[in-house]
């Protein structure tokens, strides 16, 4: 399957439909103090790059952002719809924030993700991120994991 990358608004329909999906995972894994959405308006922001994998036929089928800080970029609202998996879309759409990232001078990534997203920690460590402590404005949470990549 072929998929295409680009920026979108994160308010369309079909893109909403994902974004719902993957707090719906989150809101059945974790309690709601656990999970860290940007909301809409947020992620329409300057600071934020906002991507929309879509099928060969416009089908949106995976979303990814970066919201770009001093020197570095946090990872977020990374979702693939499960008709999608297991087709090494989670891996493109990651290269393509961290290239994004690097092409907007960001030296480092980081992300929060939870301790129960096994095929989401497995991808970021295949992908060279590493375990750091909370950063920003978050805090220590028992189930959260926290990891950053420094970019070539």
């Amino acid at each position: 399957m072929i998929f295409h990358l680009s920026l979108e608004d994160p308010g369309q329909p079909d893109v909403l439909k994902l974004l719902e999906d993957g707090e719906a995972y989150g809101a059945a894994l974790y309690p709601a103090e656990s999970n860290h959405y940007l909301p809409i308006e947020t992620l329409r922001a300057t600071h934020i790059r906002f991507v929309v994998a879509r099928t060969e036929h416009g089908v949106a089928v995976g979303t990814g952002a970066i919201a770009l800080n001093d020197g570095w970029a946090e990872l977020k609202r990374m979702w693939v719809a499960p008709a999608a998996r297991g087709r090494g879309l989670s891996k493109t759409l990651l290269a393509h924030l961290e290239a994004r990232a690097a092409g907007a001078g960001i030296s480092v990534i980081r992300l929060e993700t939870g301790i129960e997203n096994h095929e989401a920690l497995g991808l970021y460590e295949r992908s060279g991120y590493v375990k750091r402590g909370a950063f920003a404005d978050y805090l220590p949470d028992p189930l959260s994991v926290f990891m950053e990549k420094t970019l070539i």
